[in-house]
């Protein structure tokens, strides 16, 4: 519900902008729209890899896409819930299947394989993705939702 109340927030937010804002003009399909959205560098899952380059600073409002890949080196999972709380998704695609869950806690990947998850940031604050049962800074993404 929080989540709802959220993107309600912020889709009316936008829509009550003035002609003369700063901010970007949506679409047709307003968050969703092709104006709203990046790309996100991918998340690597691979045996003692570090799985990403540097850390995430997201804008609230602002559709988002990012490729998480195993390479099955490993079985290896990716854990974030206060992150997949503090977000919107879309949509999951795996091998061209469609997804789109109310949810998400964590993905595994038992093999090599390759997903991508679409979503609208949210709520602001401080957030990350990790392998669980690591501590290694390498082993973690920071995401920081302003």
């Amino acid at each position: 519900m929080k989540f709802l109340t959220a993107l309600l927030m912020v889709v009316l937010a936008n829509a009550a902008l003035a002609d003369g804002d700063e901010r970007p003009s949506f679409g047709v399909a307003g968050l969703l729209s092709g104006k709203n959205k990046e790309d996100l560098p991918p998340i690597i899952l691979s045996a003692g890899e570090p799985i990403s380059s540097a850390p995430w600073v997201l804008k609230s409002g602002t559709y988002y896409e990012f490729e998480i890949q195993g390479d099955g080196s490993q079985e290896l999972a990716l854990v974030g819930p206060e992150f997949f709380r503090a977000i919107w998704i879309d949509e999951i695609v795996v091998e061209g299947l469609e997804i789109r869950p109310l949810g998400l806690d964590s993905v595994e990947f038992d093999e090599a394989g390759e997903m991508e998850i679409g979503f609208i940031a949210i709520k602001p604050g401080a957030y990350y993705m990790k392998i669980p049962g690591t501590t290694g800074e390498t082993q973690r993404v920071e995401i920081t939702i302003e």
